[in-house]
């Protein structure tokens, strides 16, 4: 029986290189994507030690025209094409009255636009077999709106929007191809050293901080589950619900303490080499510098949240809310 195919954008390093091994031992073999063909080729190395085929193919997501022109590469070298996860992204971080223009389109093409053009060419291919899956990345609750991170925050906003309407357009069309967001806590990645970083000090994460691991488990579990997405930790359940019912408590804590929590009390000596436009050179693997402090996957706190779960409990506590507001409401009997 052939193997099923899985392909990885961002593929060199961090969450992308986490979830190819990931994916591999999972079954499949790998189609590697991303700008920087060594650090593609590590990868590949990785996974033949595993004894998974792969291919690598040195590609900028932000190319449509040559992100489909992998895609077609892949199905006639590799095979059909079951799952896409798009974890390529850039960013740039500072105040949003201080950043170029032409940083934040940047950091739109590769983060929101690449995440497009790969459900686009996956879309291409899958339809011709009418199923598959599609995963894109979003940012947990907790991290969405940061202060500094308006461009990241615009991205995925844009890309949660692109994916709430496609899905109805599969479902009308009768096509089984899910489309399946992994929600993410901070990752424990290299981007924190090569992200374009404008506030002068050295990035930290924001929050409760995760190995690439957990990540790359929460994508294999959007490849195999059923959910719409896939979310990490159990502030998920607890996050949208603080949001909505006290919004303006969190932009004010956000205002007072969302700058200190991500940058480091040091002042860089020089501006560091980052890769919004460019790669950076060197050898980069999955894991960042903040191992001592991240959750890894055995950790009892990297709990898995479906989208499936998240609804039923919000659907438990409206209905026992009702419940009670019934109860109040109802008058009480004539003696």
């Amino acid at each position: 029986m052939a193997s099923q195919i899985a392909v990885i954008t961002g593929a060199g390093s961090g969450i992308g290189r986490a979830a190819a091994l990931a994916l591999g031992r999972a079954g499949f073999d790998i189609a590697l994507l991303g700008r920087d063909q060594t650090r593609l080729d590590e990868t590949a190395r990785d996974l033949d030690r595993h004894g998974i085929r792969s291919l690598a193919i040195a590609q900028d997501v932000a190319d449509p025209q040559g992100v489909q022109a992998a895609a077609d590469r892949i199905e006639q070298e590799l095979g059909p094409i079951a799952v896409w996860a798009n974890c390529a992204g850039a960013t740039v971080i500072g105040q949003t009255a201080v950043l170029a223009a032409e940083d934040i389109r940047r950091a739109t093409e590769v983060t929101y636009l690449g995440s497009v053009y790969g459900t686009l060419a996956a879309l291409n291919v899958m339809r011709r077999r009418g199923q598959g899956t599609i995963i894109n990345l979003d940012l947990t609750p907790a991290l969405r709106g940061l202060p500094l991170q308006a461009a990241e925050s615009g991205a995925r906003a844009g890309l949660r929007g692109f994916c709430a309407s496609l899905r109805p357009e599969l479902r009308h069309d009768g096509d089984r191809i899910r489309v399946v967001m992994v929600d993410l806590p901070a990752i424990n990645t290299p981007r924190y050293g090569w992200t374009r970083n404008m506030t002068g000090k050295r990035l930290k994460p924001y929050g409760a901080v995760y190995e690439p691991e957990v990540a790359a488990e929460a994508i294999c579990r959007a490849a195999f589950g059923s959910s719409r997405s896939v979310s990490i930790g159990l502030g998920t359940l607890l996050d949208p619900l603080r949001s909505l019912l006290a919004p303006f408590y969190r932009e004010a804590r956000l205002a007072e303490l969302g700058y200190k929590a991500q940058m480091s009390y040091d002042w860089m000596q020089a501006p560091q080499p980052d890769g919004l436009h460019e790669p950076v050179a060197g050898a980069f693997g999955a894991h960042g510098p903040f191992d001592e402090k991240s959750r890894r996957l055995d950790s009892p706190l990297s709990i898995f949240v479906p989208s499936d779960l998240r609804a039923g409990l919000f659907g438990a506590l409206a209905a026992m809310a009702l419940a009670t507001l019934a109860r109040h409401m109802k008058k009480p009997g004539k003696a």
